[in-house]
């Protein structure tokens, strides 16, 4: 039964897709040309750091009534991790921009705005 689903579905779109007339029946609804914007969508964040500490850390206010000077081993251990990971985080966006890596949607469309698409059709 699943075979012949799928055989009467490439038939449609082989139909669909043949040349009735010289001219193809799928039409583009939107000329096929690019942009010259990018989508302005965030970067993703990563993952998260220092969960380890920040748990050592919130345990240790727990018990001891949520003092900070009862705890500041653990505050000193959990604000090192913090500083490593912004500067692995620093390093690492560095490098990506030094060796090409993608842009950022912002840089992108400037781009795209400084050498605008022809707008003939295609």
């Amino acid at each position: 039964m699943a075979a012949q689903r799928g055989d009467l579905f490439q038939e449609k779109i082989s139909r669909l897709l043949s040349r009735s007339n010289g001219k193809p029946v799928l039409k583009p609804n939107r000329t096929l040309a690019l942009r010259d914007a990018v989508a302005n969508r965030k970067l993703k964040k990563g993952e998260a750091t220092c969960i380890p500490e920040m748990s050592v850390l919130m345990a240790c206010w727990k018990q001891n009534n949520f003092v900070d000077s009862l705890c500041s081993n653990e505050m000193k251990a959990f604000y090192t991790c913090v500083e490593k990971a912004q500067a692995a985080m620093k390093n690492k966006s560095e490098q990506i921009n030094i060796q090409g890596g993608r842009l950022h949607p912002k840089q992108a469309t400037t781009l795209l705005k400084r050498y605008p698409n022809l707008r003939t059709d295609i």
